[in-house]
């Protein structure tokens, strides 16, 4: 009887130790459910602006939910912006956008971390230099590029300065950097080259950093709206991030509409989110820990 009652007891100590654990792990729970409810917020006002009418969405106190929700606001989007050919371009520019990301950034990364050739550190130096200049200062020699080679008022000339950035380069040198170097000493010793090397051997194992490269270049892209707005002036060569801005009043902004466009605008970035989400998530957090 005795060695039941101990073997009981033993038995039980695990499921008070459980219950401990979660008793602690409580705040931080309520903590990160606050701190999500924040988050998700702004979507949520955003989607219920939407449905609000012009009258409601002005009125103060706010309107929590419409009296008769509408989807005229969607509607009239649909009516007043080409979204079919605006979304197309912003596809456009955000698939150049990325595979130019991955090309250069990556053969970059590489040669700064692996190849030894004289200034390496001096052009790493300024290549990270760059990363401390606003991005404003570039929008006029960029402009100047862009016009002359022809390419105002196309997508090209959108996509075209966003193929190559510093930090995609300095984010591919830190992780080349961290490989162990007996891989390459092994296939060099089985007689490949520098080129063979870096796509068989190193860019494989860098797998990580281009899908955390690849989800920020997404993000970057689909988002940029104060280039395509200098680039660009017809709306049918607009992405859909600058033809928003278009829908603000110039005495009077419509509210409602320009939800509805932002929802709109949004809609594939939240499906290629829930699609990818395990992937977005170990990229985001490997950048965080690698930057």
């Amino acid at each position: 009887m005795s060695d039941t009652r101990s073997r009981g007891a033993r038995g039980a100590r695990p499921r008070s130790g459980t219950v401990h654990i979660k008793q602690h792990n409580g705040p931080a729970y309520a903590i990160l459910i606050l701190g999500s409810a924040v988050m998700v917020f702004p979507l949520v006002w955003q989607v219920i602006v939407s449905l609000e009418s012009t009258e409601e969405s002005r009125s103060f106190p706010p309107v929590f939910w419409p009296a008769h929700p509408s989807l005229a606001a969607y509607t009239a989007v649909f009516e007043q912006l080409p979204i079919a050919r605006q979304l197309l371009t912003s596809t456009l520019i955000t698939v150049a956008r990325t595979a130019g990301q991955l090309v250069f950034c990556s053969l970059a990364g590489y040669a700064f971390a692996r190849l030894r050739f004289p200034g390496r550190n001096l052009m790493f130096g300024l290549f990270l230099s760059v990363l401390m200049v606003p991005g404003a200062c570039f929008l006029i020699p960029q402009y100047q590029i862009i016009q002359s080679l022809h390419l105002v008022d196309t997508w090209q000339g959108v996509a075209l300065p966003g193929l190559f950035s510093a930090f995609g380069t300095f984010l591919m040198r830190q992780f080349f950097a961290g490989l162990p170097r007996e891989l390459e000493e092994a296939a060099r010793l089985d007689g490949a080259g520098t080129i063979r090397t870096f796509a068989q051997i190193m860019l494989p194992l860098a797998r990580p950093g281009l899908v955390a490269l690849t989800i920020l270049t997404v993000l970057w892209s689909w988002n940029d709206m104060l280039w395509p707005l200098i680039v660009t002036t017809g709306q049918s060569k607009m992405p859909i991030s600058a033809s928003l801005a278009t829908l603000q009043g110039e005495h009077m902004t419509n509210y409602p509409l320009m939800m509805a466009g932002a929802v709109i605008a949004m809609l594939p970035m939240i499906v290629l989110f829930m699609v990818l989400q395990r992937q977005f998530i170990a990229g985001i957090a490997f950048q965080g820990t690698k930057g």
